[in-house]
């Protein structure tokens, strides 16, 4: 007899039952059905698609943007014996082979696979001969132009339903507005089933009672930052939109005495793996990061999460500071602003989304750049080294950047931030030859051991590898093992192609002359105006003074709250308002009677406060014999 849910859920993961909305997400998907779950950071949305994997015939595919959170998830599986793979660009030819013959044959019951990967002709016609249980899609907000993170491979998933048009799918995001809502199951419809039913959408609300938001306005960040961290203990994350901001607030923090450290996507694999592990450990208690860290990352007792810079979007601020307090526990979700922040949000609009006519000239330079005519170029690659091109033309990188991410939604170019960033190996001698070398130095000797003893396929082809990791299989430092490297590939012993982090440039049609690009509302206006909406609702959470944060970031989602959170700095700052207002009207009362004789209660119309602090000062000094009340009549107690 089959394993239930929660048999499932007790024998692999030790709980005894289902959390929130999992069970119906579960249960909606294991029937068939194409389901949409909305569940907030912490709501265990891992869950909700691992389970009814294991409980289906056939393999699951996953769909999730980060290799990091590939590897970390199918690492947690495995080690619960269930039998997970990730293909990923760090992976050689054969490795990836080796992965989907085992889906094809039954051997992986959850395979994790990049956007990108579906673009694949080879993946797909593997995937054809694959036994699919159903699709995930993970951060399924991704797939929305209206969305904060759209990104465009996500839309290659449709590829995915033509391939497979009776399979179900699941989406799954933690930030996502109606229109996004309605946005996704627009995207993930299969375009074989247009009449198909509608997704089940299941929605956790996104309120988290033991989470303060607060926002502070101040002028000296730092110093506020060290008052929070000194004053609230446990582990913490510092958000900062900058890579070179992250290790001088990580120097400043440590420079005070408390244990930092900080983690950006510039890292290589190794330091960040390690920093990463560290913190988890609580070997480092303070996280001093980019975006680029959190998503996937399960510590469940941060208790403090600071953002140093105001993010871009009120969908990025829920997620990194959802972060906090995952076990339940009181925690605090601080953003540290100021009119600086105002003005860089404001700046962001128009660097995300240059002027029509500036994308026009960034397309032409290009064409300079590369010398490709008008009527030429469909199909040419090119490397893009854009800090000569932005030396050459005079162009700030992040608008060419956006410029050219225009120029992609719009179909004229092709642009990817990174090919090929992975250092590659392959063995020139045959493995006999290797064995027979002789008189080599330690280093090199060293290098070459600790390729054969951690990857495979080396004398067939070439395997990405990862310096920092040699490094420390070695005892060298990176730069040593780089050295090491390119003299073993003086010496024909391997063929040692360096890691590369230039980004390319395909010219998807013809060359045009700048004047005549056209940008369709769908690629430039409506999504500046969203992005510009986005941008004001954010500067709008970050200055209210008037309303509960925990309501106001709920309506944002469509989720309407009746009451206050009671904790976040409008509400106490109110509660502290209403005090001094109470006491006021305590004095007020106590210097109108103050004359000794009885005052008719309606004389308190006089004094110029608002009626519930009066009411509350009245009913306090009443009921503690201060004042007496004889049937509207008041007077002070001669007791």
């Amino acid at each position: 007899m089959p394993l239930s849910y929660r048999d499932i859920l007790k024998q692999y993961w030790g709980y005894d039952d289902f959390r929130g909305i999992q069970r119906e997400i579960i249960e909606s998907i294991g029937a068939g059905h194409d389901t949409l779950g909305l569940m907030p950071t912490g709501g265990g949305k891992s869950i909700t698609f691992q389970v009814p994997a294991l409980a289906k015939e056939g393999v699951c595919i996953v769909i999730t943007p980060l290799i990091a959170l590939m590897k970390d998830q199918v690492m947690n599986l495995r080690r619960r014996g269930i039998r997970a793979d990730a293909i990923h660009s760090g992976l050689a030819h054969d490795d990836i082979l080796r992965i989907l013959e085992n889906a094809v044959f039954g051997g992986v019951k959850l395979l994790y696979v990049s956007p990108e990967r579906l673009g694949s002709e080879f993946f797909l016609k593997k995937l054809g001969h694959m036994t699919v249980s159903f699709v995930c899609v993970d951060e399924a907000h991704c797939i929305s132009q209206w969305g904060y993170d759209f990104r465009p491979s996500y839309l290659a998933i449709s590829s995915i339903r033509k391939v497979l048009p009776d399979v179900p799918v699941l989406a799954l995001t933690a930030t996502a507005t109606p229109l996004v809502v309605q946005d996704i199951q627009d995207k993930l419809t299969s375009p074989l089933r247009p009449q198909a039913p509608k997704f089940n959408v299941f929605r956790m609300s996104f309120e988290r009672q033991n989470l303060a938001y607060v926002v502070r306005h101040v002028s000296d960040k730092e110093q506020q930052m060290l008052h929070i961290l000194n004053n609230v203990g446990g582990s913490a994350i510092v958000y900062t939109r900058s890579r070179r901001r992250t290790k001088e607030i990580a120097t400043m923090l440590t420079a005070a005495g408390l244990s930092a450290t900080f983690f950006h996507a510039g890292l290589d694999n190794t330091e960040k793996d390690h920093r990463q592990k560290a913190w988890q450990a609580d070997r480092v208690r303070i996280m001093v990061a980019t975006n680029a860290f959190g998503m996937g990352i399960d510590k469940p007792d941060v208790r403090v999460v600071i953002h140093a810079d105001c993010p871009d979007s009120i969908e990025a601020y829920f997620q990194e500071a959802g972060r906090a307090g995952r076990d339940g526990q009181k925690a605090y979700a601080v953003l540290l602003f100021n009119g600086g922040d105002r003005l860089k949000l404001l700046k962001c609009i128009s660097d995300t989304f240059p002027a029509k006519d500036e994308i026009r000239e960034v397309y032409n330079h290009l064409a300079y750049f590369y010398q490709v005519a008008v009527g030429s170029g469909y199909g040419h690659v090119f490397e893009f080294p854009i800090e000569k091109f932005c030396h050459a033309f005079h162009h700030f990188p992040t608008r060419v950047l956006s410029a050219l991410k225009i120029l992609n939604r719009a179909g004229y170019i092709e642009y990817k931030e990174e090919e090929d960033s992975q250092a590659r190996v392959r063995f020139c001698l045959e493995r006999d030859d290797l064995y027979r070398l002789r008189d080599n130095p330690p280093q090199e000797d060293a290098v070459i051991v600790a390729l054969l003893r951690n990857y495979s396929g080396l004398f067939n082809d070439y395997s990405y590898i990862d310096e920092a990791f040699l490094a420390e299989q070695t005892g060298l430092t990176k730069p040593q093992v780089y050295l090491t490297l390119k003299e073993l590939g003086r010496k024909r012993i391997v063929d040692f192609i360096p890691q590369k982090n230039i980004p390319f440039i395909r010219y998807l049609q013809r060359r045009e002359d700048g004047e005549h690009l056209v940008f369709t509302p769908a690629v430039y206006d409506e999504l500046k105006q969203r992005y510009s909406e986005r941008i004001h609702r954010m500067i709008d959470y970050a200055t209210a003074d008037n309303q509960c944060r925990s309501r106001m970031l709920l309506h944002y989602f469509g989720e309407e709250s009746r009451h206050d959170c009671g904790h976040c700095d409008v509400c106490l700052d109110r509660n502290d308002a209403d005090d001094e207002a109470v006491e006021e009207a305590t004095r007020q009362i106590m210097a109108l009677l103050a004359d000794g004789e009885p005052h008719h209660v309606s004389d308190l119309h006089a004094i110029s406060l608002p009626y519930p602090p009066i009411e509350a000062a009245l009913r306090m000094l009443v009921n503690e014999e201060v004042v007496i009340d004889d049937d509207g009549l008041l007077r002070v107690s001669e007791a």
